[in-house]
């Protein structure tokens, strides 16, 4: 079983860093989720990530760095709403997507000519970014397509042994993945929401551009977040079916409802339920970011 910490000291985060630097991976916590962590400059360290997760090559990942000097040195070009989303959001929540800069891997970038970058807010994985002194590629630490992990406990869970080591930052603080924001468009484009809402990014940039076409970020097949049970989702004017197992309330406390979900979801799954409804938010602010998820997870079952 891979290694874990409670409360990670100095000689544990350089652990961590010396597992990085051996060009293997780590569970790493953030604010967000748990992430699959690897050098983000090593090619056969990010192979690891996608056989670990099993996950599509053509995916890109998320690059976390320590400070914004560090994100410029990863982008071609910074245009003006990259500069001000990260003066208001970061180290945040939020990922925002440039133009790449020569240094960026194919294999990070699914081939793509952009790159996803994010400075997080947990000091655990600030610490390591600071003295591991080059960026992680850090998707979620989970097997590709199923519920994300918040705890290190999720993570040893779901990946074993596959893992080298997991620092343990405790319960996530967010606990849904960051606002993704394509900066490399003119106006920027959400390309998934977050605990940023749609109003808080449009209050800094002013215009957004509407979806269209084929998705370039993380996270945004039409199945994903799933777990066994089928998800019956229930919108705001419909009733929950008599048929189910267990009812969610996501309605009353959007924001303490996207804390808890990936664990509400885990915990059906260890009941072995074989039904869940869960009562929809309104699509507003994080309710936005929970109607996103529960529809990918309910998805994993409708087909």
């Amino acid at each position: 079983m891979p290694s874990s910490t409670s409360s990670p000291t100095d000689d544990q985060i350089d652990e961590a860093r010396r597992v990085l630097e051996s060009g293997d991976v780590i569970g790493l916590p953030t604010e967000t989720v748990y992430g699959l962590g690897a050098d983000a400059t090593s090619p056969s360290a990010i192979r690891k990530i996608f056989a670990i997760k099993g996950r599509p090559a053509d995916h890109p990942l998320i690059v976390h760095v320590a400070d914004l000097a560090a994100a410029r040195e990863l982008s071609r070009s910074w245009p003006s709403s990259a500069e001000v989303l990260t003066e208001a959001f970061w180290p945040g929540p939020l990922t925002i997507i440039v133009e790449r800069g020569p240094m960026i891997l194919d294999v990070v970038t699914g081939g793509r000519d952009t790159v996803a970058i994010r400075i997080p807010r947990h000091a655990v994985a600030l610490r390591l970014l600071q003295r591991f002194g080059r960026p992680v590629a850090a998707p979620s630490a989970n097997r590709f397509g199923r519920v994300s992990p918040t705890t290190a406990e999720h993570v040893r869970s779901d990946l074993g042994s596959d893992v080298t080591m997991v620092l343990d930052g405790g319960p996530c603080e967010v606990g849904l993945e960051s606002t993704i924001v394509d900066c490399s468009v003119d106006p920027p484009q959400i390309l998934r929401p977050g605990s940023i809402s749609a109003e808080q990014i449009a209050d800094v940039v002013g215009r957004l551009a509407s979806a269209s076409g084929p998705s370039r970020a993380p996270g945004m097949l039409e199945s994903h977040y799933a777990p066994d049970c089928t998800i019956v989702p229930v919108d705001v004017s419909d009733s929950p079916p008599s048929d189910v197992d267990r009812i969610l309330d996501g309605r009353s406390d959007p924001l303490r409802f996207a804390h808890d979900l990936y664990s509400l979801l885990r915990d059906c799954d260890r009941q072995s339920l074989c039904r869940v409804a869960v009562l929809l938010p309104d699509d507003v602010g994080v309710g936005r970011a929970v109607r996103d998820r529960i529809f990918k997870a309910a998805a994993h079952r409708s087909h």
